[in-house]
Formats: structure tokens, C-alpha cells, sequence
């Protein structure tokens, strides 16, 4: 029996009981660099093939959240110039960014600094004004930002995760909101992975030590 004023998420590795006035949904890089045709990750060479995938079962997922008054955190890897907040955290992807910026003039609106084309959410994607928005310089989402605190002011404590990449800063946010106590939720076929034959390793990671997986068909259930 599921208990009162709860609803019943059916997930991997078991059913997770989901009190929705304590439920956030959290979109991450969901940005012109990582998704869009001739944003970083495709003039780096990088495939994006499955990415824009993701695109309708998030728009789906946060149109269902915000007429269910569930709150929707918007986050998006942003950057300066001479990338000051990296420092020497990643060598290839500091020096990635840090290269292109320097010797590919004609690439600097398509990367991740603040105010370029490249750094902006999708057109399909863009929140409300009145809506969460949280710039990181980490490739977890609670790393160095206030998400943690805006979360607990609002006594969240159950997160959905969609966005970009899975193997990367969704699973890294993913990782740090199971040791921040959160109960967090992946919905597989709302985040993809670069390179895309890395999903199903996160997939089994997050399942087996850090949270819940689902699809989006599960969550759009518990938001009707």
C-alpha cells in the first residue's frame, strides 16, 4: 500500500514512493553547445546523434511538472573566457575549451563562456523567466552552486534528472545528491550520453549505488 499523500514511480531497482509537494525535476546543459547541430560538441568532432533524442521527453516531462505545481531547476554549464573557475580540475577539458577559444575565433559564440550562443538552453528548452536558474562551473550541479540550499528552502527531497551527458554531469549531479541525502531519479530516455555507448554504464551505475531509473512514459504517470 503506497502511503498517503504519496504516488507510486515505478523505477530500477524497485518502486519508489514520491511525496510530489517535495518532488523537483532538474534539467541539466540542456545547451546549444552540447545539443544543437554546430554547438561545441559538433564542431569538435563529438557525436550528437542521439542527443536531440531527449529533446520532446524533457519538453514533456517539465510542460507536466510546472501544470502540476512540481518545481523545475534549470542548470547550464556556464564559463568565463580564460575558464578561471576550471583551474586544473580537467586538463582535457580545460585545455579543450581554453584551445578552441584561443585559436577558433570563429568558434568562440558556439562553446560554453557567458553571453555566447553556445551557452544558452535550447529554444525548445527555455524556462520561464520566473523559474530556477542555476549557472555551474562543475560538471555536478551542486558543486560550487547554491542548488543545494534553493532545494532545502524549499523542502525537496526527491529529484528527477534529465539533460546531458549521462556519463558526465548528470551522473556526476546524480552522485553528489545521493551523498547530499536527496532520492534521485534518472529518466533513461530523457538523457543521453557522449559518447552514447557510455549510457548503459551509467545507467547501471546509478541503479546499483546512487538512485532510481525510469522513463519518461513512469514520470508523465505520477504527473497526470
Amino acid at each position: 500500500m503506497v502511503e498517503k499523500g504519496k504516488v507510486l514511480l515505478q523505477a530500477e531497482p524497485a518502486p519508489l514512493e514520491i511525496d510530489l509537494r517535495r518532488l523537483a525535476v532538474l534539467m541539466i546543459d540542456m545547451q546549444n553547445a552540447f545539443v544543437s547541430k554546430g554547438g561545441m560538441f559538433d564542431v569538435w568532432g563529438f557525436d550528437i546523434s542521439t542527443i536531440p533524442r531527449v529533446i520532446q521527453p524533457i519538453k514533456e516531462i517539465t510542460g507536466a511538472a510546472r501544470k502540476k505545481g512540481v518545481r523545475v531547476v534549470n542548470l547550464a554549464h556556464v564559463l568565463y573566457p580564460d575558464t578561471r573557475e576550471v583551474g586544473p580540475m580537467s586538463v582535457f577539458w580545460n585545455n579543450k575549451v581554453l584551445q578552441s577559444w584561443r585559436e577558433k575565433p570563429e568558434w568562440r559564440d558556439k562553446l560554453l563562456m557567458r553571453g555566447t550562443w553556445g551557452a544558452a538552453i535550447i529554444d525548445e528548452l527555455k524556462p520561464p523567466a520566473d523559474e530556477i536558474y542555476i549557472e555551474k562551473q562543475r560538471f555536478s550541479a551542486f558543486a560550487g552552486t547554491y542548488l543545494d540550499m534553493s532545494l532545502k528552502t524549499f523542502d525537496i527531497r526527491y529529484l528527477i534528472f534529465v539533460g546531458v551527458a549521462t556519463n558526465i554531469c548528470v551522473e556526476s549531479s546524480i552522485r553528489d545528491a545521493c551523498h547530499l541525502e536527496y532520492l534521485p531519479v534518472l529518466v533513461s530516455d530523457a538523457a543521453a550520453a557522449s559518447p552514447s555507448n557510455r549510457q548503459e554504464a551509467s545507467i547501471g551505475n546509478i541503479k546499483q549505488c546512487f538512485g532510481w531509473v525510469t522513463n519518461t512514459k513512469e514520470v508523465l504517470k505520477i504527473l497526470s
